[in-house]
């Protein structure tokens, strides 16, 4: 087993809780990993990129090459553009379709998604509104590792399991929430893709 993935977002999205989340879960699973993270002044809602390296074999670098990531997880629509040069052939993109917008001329929305979406591979949805649905927006990002997770090699109990084991001093409430809004990506993901 083997998985490069690109996570990345605008700071405070919680890429980095998708990243230690899967490193837990990873872990737990007996796998090797590796990360590094680039936070590009995240607290001004910069962007946020990290590499997240699991396989079952030991990992030499924490840094994927150009055009070998499996996957591109992304928060934000542009985020996903950003690091397109880093997908495999053959990768995946699974995107929130719902921008930050953060800075002046920022492109058009719907013509970030359909670029993304003409792309062969991509699950692109509204992470927010499903969010919202189960439990807050701001679990957007579990939303969005429940989509993602369709595509890592790690079984979807030991991710609820790191989700458990990272948000389990925040009290059972935000726990059990964060678990529904992954589930309910991983759903949303399922249905996308048919």
């Amino acid at each position: 087993m083997k998985s490069d993935i690109i996570l990345a977002g605008v700071g405070g999205q919680g890429i980095l809780s998708i990243a230690t989340i899967l490193g837990a879960a990873a872990l737990a699973e007996g796998l090797y990993l590796k990360q590094a993270e680039v936070h590009g002044m995240s607290q001004r809602g910069g962007d946020v990129m990290s590499c997240l390296r699991l396989s079952s074999r030991p990992v030499a670098s924490d840094l994927i090459p150009q055009g070998k990531a499996d996957i591109i997880v992304s928060l934000e629509p542009m985020e996903a553009l950003r690091y397109l040069s880093f997908l495999a052939p053959g990768g995946w993109i699974v995107t929130n379709t719902v921008p930050v917008i953060n800075t002046k001329g920022y492109p058009d929305t719907a013509a970030l998604v359909a670029s993304l979406e003409q792309r062969p591979h991509t699950i692109a949805i509204d992470m927010d509104a499903v969010a919202s649905k189960v439990a807050t927006a701001r679990a957007s990002n579990m939303v969005l590792l429940g989509a993602a997770s369709r595509f890592i090699e790690i079984p979807a109990e030991k991710i609820e399991d790191g989700i458990r084991t990272v948000f389990a001093a925040k009290g059972e409430n935000v726990v059990e929430s964060n678990i529904a809004a992954f589930r309910a990506g991983l759903k949303a993901a399922g249905e996308a893709a048919v």
